[in-house]
């Protein structure tokens, strides 16, 4: 049995929770693969009421679970998911960026995954004033550079076709920082012969993301710049809706929809929940892989098939505008399984 912490989070997060439970319910029932879903609190309503974003029990059982899916928290976000990614060492953010039908893509064959450095450069928070200046440290270290290195080119190595990392940075201008990080990623690319290696300055890669996303497979960057550019990337493929990341370390991952809370369309039930079913069909990959586990794979390529069969439809949520609600857009994915 596997244990999963679901944090419920804030805005539409508990009507995407509720959809996700629905799902892992219908892959309990259908492939016997034996979940336990434990619900959590955490973010802006769990600092209302405990007078902390990440309340000690939450972060307890996060840790004694298999896995943690967390649905989008609000203002308090950087409280709860940058101190998890702290805390439980999770070095690499994993976030695919593929074309759906009816998506509106700006085409159909796109299929890239951005591994972003997850634990240091300027998010360390390591800021400071002075005189009438604000400084900001930026990390960039070779030990991180050299994990999330080598989390890409095994990450190619797993892919199919392509099988190219691209190293995005600008070490043209950061001679220090991001020339440490295009060394090590140069250097670790000679152990991987089997895996085409190129390096793009990061506001050409910005540009082909719009010109050609179709070239890019697996792009390796440092923590703002993967931020910045996964984001992008998921708007050329239709949007935040369809955008799932994982957070992963050596031994514990979090799975979470890139989009925020959208406190605009909360509690009207009309949120699209593809990006959260999505994590979860990557939570399920990561479980397979960890422990071997056949119907763990086999969960994670029928949620897959589901969310583009349902999509493929044309059915949509009302916020992207279909007109079926978060439950009955749920429904249809759970009819597929």
């Amino acid at each position: 049995m596997y244990r999963i912490s679901l944090i419920t989070g804030d805005g539409i997060g508990p009507d995407l929770s509720e959809s996700a439970i629905s799902v892992l319910d219908a892959i309990h029932d259908n492939l016997g693969l034996q979940l336990k879903i434990e619900k959590l609190m955490a973010g802006d309503l769990a600092l209302k009421k405990f007078g902390q974003a990440l309340p000690d029990d939450t972060l307890q059982s996060i840790k004694k679970s298999d896995a943690c899916m967390k649905a989008p928290v609000g203002e308090s976000a950087a409280d709860v998911i940058v101190v998890l990614r702290r805390m439980l060492d999770l070095y690499a953010n994993i976030r695919p960026a593929k074309s759906y039908p009816g998506m509106n893509a700006l085409k159909d064959n796109i299929d890239l995954v951005i591994v972003r450095e997850n634990t240091e450069d300027l998010y360390t928070g390591k800021e400071f004033e002075i005189a009438n200046a604000a400084v900001a440290f930026r990390i960039i270290s070779e030990s991180a550079s050299r994990k999330i290195a080598k989390y890409a080119f095994d990450t190619a190595r797993q892919r199919n076709d392509k099988k190219r990392v691209t190293c995005i940075h600008k070490s043209n201008v950061m001679r220090k920082t991001d020339g440490l990080f295009s060394r090590v990623c140069a250097d670790v690319a000679k152990q991987y012969s089997d895996i085409e290696f190129e390096q793009m300055y990061v506001d050409a890669c910005a540009m082909n993301l719009i010109r050609r996303p179709d070239s890019f497979d697996v792009m390796v960057t440092t923590n703002l710049f993967g931020d910045i550019l996964s984001d992008e990337a998921a708007e050329v493929v239709g949007g935040l809706g369809m955008a799932p990341a994982a957070n992963i370390g050596d031994s514990f991952a979090l799975f979470e929809p890139v989009h925020g809370a959208a406190f605009d369309i909360a509690g009207k039930g009309i949120a699209n929940p593809s990006s959260f079913i999505l994590s979860a069909k990557m939570m399920f990959e990561w479980l397979g892989a960890k422990h071997n586990d056949k119907k763990c794979i086999e969960a994670a390529g029928k949620l897959e098939s589901a969310v583009y069969g349902v999509v493929k439809k044309g059915i949509k949520t009302r916020d992207i505008g279909g007109t079926k609600t978060t439950k009955e857009f749920t429904n249809e994915i759970i009819s597929l399984l």
